[in-house]
Order: C-alpha cells, then sequence, then structure tokens
C-alpha cells in the first residue's frame, strides 16, 4: 500500500534538512553584506550598513580582507570583540550575564500577559457578581405600592 504524503510536508522535512547544510555555509563563508547587519559601528553606534563613519570604513575593510583570507563569520566577530569590545555586535551573544538580554523581553510579555488576562477575568467576574447583586437588591427591596404603579403604567402603555 503507497502512503500519500502532503506536499507541505515534504517541504517542511526538506526545509528541515537543508538548514543546518545553509547554517554552516553561511558560517564558513560569510559575506560582507551578512556582516554588515550584524555589527555596529562604535564610533556612530549604527548598523554598520549604514555607517558612514570612517571607522566603519576600515571595518568593512577589514571584514573584506578576512573574507578573502578564509576566516569563519565567528572568528571574524571575534577579532573585531577583541579589537573594540561586545558593542562592535548588533545583537548580545546569547551567553552568560548577555542572556538576559534575550530573556527579560519574553519575561516582560508574558508578565504583561498574565496580568491583562488577570485584570480582565476580575472585571468579568466583579461585573457579574454586579449584576446578579443588582437584581437581587431589587427582588428584596420591591415596594407593594410601587409595583401597582409600575403595573398600571404598563397596562396604560398596553393600549
Amino acid at each position: 500500500m503507497r502512503s500519500r504524503r502532503s506536499p507541505g510536508v515534504i517541504a517542511l522535512v526538506m526545509l528541515a534538512l537543508l538548514l543546518p547544510a545553509l547554517a554552516s555555509a553561511s558560517e564558513s563563508r560569510p559575506t560582507l553584506a551578512e556582516l554588515e547587519r550584524e555589527l555596529m559601528c562604535p564610533t556612530c553606534k549604527q548598523v554598520l550598513e549604514l555607517s558612514h563613519a570612517p571607522v566603519a570604513d576600515r571595518i568593512r575593510a577589514f571584514v573584506r580582507a578576512r573574507i578573502a583570507a578564509g576566516d569563519t563569520k565567528s572568528e571574524i566577530k571575534s577579532k573585531l570583540v577583541s579589537q573594540f569590545g561586545e558593542a562592535v555586535l548588533a545583537s548580545p551573544p546569547t551567553s552568560g550575564f548577555n542572556l538576559l538580554a534575550w530573556l527579560l523581553p519574553l519575561v516582560g510579555v508574558g508578565a504583561v500577559g498574565g496580568a491583562i488576562g488577570a485584570l480582565a477575568w476580575n472585571w468579568t467576574r466583579l461585573g457579574r457578581e454586579a449584576a446578579l447583586g443588582a437584581s437581587a437588591a431589587l427582588e428584596h427591596a420591591s415596594d407593594p405600592a410601587l409595583e401597582r404603579r409600575l403595573d398600571e403604567e404598563l397596562a396604560r402603555l398596553d393600549r
């Protein structure tokens, strides 16, 4: 019996198999454009691809020379970090204390979402209790004279 697979599943499997190969190709053969998006200019604090500072031009020349020499992306970045510090990286490393820069926004979004959910739940619960309380108050506080007058008014409007 032949099994039928959807083209979407096959495409996802192929993509999952190709991603590690593409990532390693980018690591071993980086381009200047890739690195310009991942590096910062130390003087103007802009991404290297947007910077026109003389230091940015020198970093671009250094990156071109290192690519021509066959350095990997991580080797080029580590040489620049040793010269300029971690501020030359556009995104902080995902290790050590810098991991907080990646985790804190996620924790913040989760906390805000939880707070909004708790407030919404509380508001709906309070609204339901207020509605039930108001109807109970009307039932218990009914005045016979007021009820008779209300019945008379309703009968007059029905005519």
